[in-house]
């Protein structure tokens, strides 16, 4: 194991994150899982906290392997080869139901919220590990409609071949492991890796919002 839990990686993400403090910084964490690593990332530059709400497709005869994401602004990022071999109606209706969720957490989250533009402003998008890389990919394609003027991302653990491929799509990638011979999946680096809820999202959220004066935005 490298972490205790969420908060222990996001502690250590925002150590490497020291050189942007005091800059027009504000963090995106990838819900749920990215949340609390968002929050110690963003209390500890004492800069805002936001979301960017992205869902996995799962394959339908195995929902626990990824095959694409959806993002909340549109994006949709797949694997080809996997979605060619899948119904087309059954993909239609899985991006509807999936952007359903979206919609609900969004409103669950941060009701009331208003689009911005980030012009100007560099983003950090967290989430508590990479597996195949699908939900990142569709949140770095959401922010890059904002022209933010630089893109990082920040994870705690990727396996090397996604690393490559999130580094050359953003300015910065910062990982604490860059794992050659990945685990399989995020939990396998934690000790705890409980499932959050809504309602530790929404307190983590709030507790950020007045102690650093954040305005979440979409």
């Amino acid at each position: 194991m490298l972490f205790h839990d969420r908060y222990d990686a996001g502690k250590r993400l925002a150590e490497k994150l020291e050189a942007y403090r005091g800059q027009n910084v504000e963090v995106f964490a990838l819900p749920r899982g990215g949340v609390p690593l968002g929050a110690e990332i963003a209390g500890s530059l004492k800069v805002p906290l936001n979301l960017i709400i992205t869902k996995k497709i799962g394959h339908p005869h195995n929902p626990e392997y990824a095959v694409g994401a959806v993002s909340e602004m549109g994006s949709v990022v797949y694997n080809q080869d996997e979605i060619s071999e899948i119904s087309p109606l059954w993909l239609e209706q899985e991006i509807k139901n999936l952007r359903e969720e979206i919609n609900r957490r969004r409103s669950v989250y941060l009701p009331g919220r208003c689009p911005t533009d980030l012009g100007g402003k560099t983003v950090v998008i967290v989430d508590d590990g990479i597996a195949t890389g699908y939900t990142m990919a569709a949140a770095i394609e959401d922010l890059k409609k904002t022209k933010p003027t630089k893109i990082v991302v920040a994870i705690p653990v990727v396996p090397e071949e996604i690393a490559l491929r999130i580094a050359g799509s953003v300015d910065e990638l910062v990982a604490l492991r860059i794992e050659k011979f990945y685990l399989g999946a995020g939990g396998s680096y934690y000790e705890n890796f409980s499932q959050l809820q809504d309602a530790e999202v929404i307190a983590l959220l709030s507790s950020s919002k007045e102690g650093a004066g954040a305005k979440a935005i979409d």
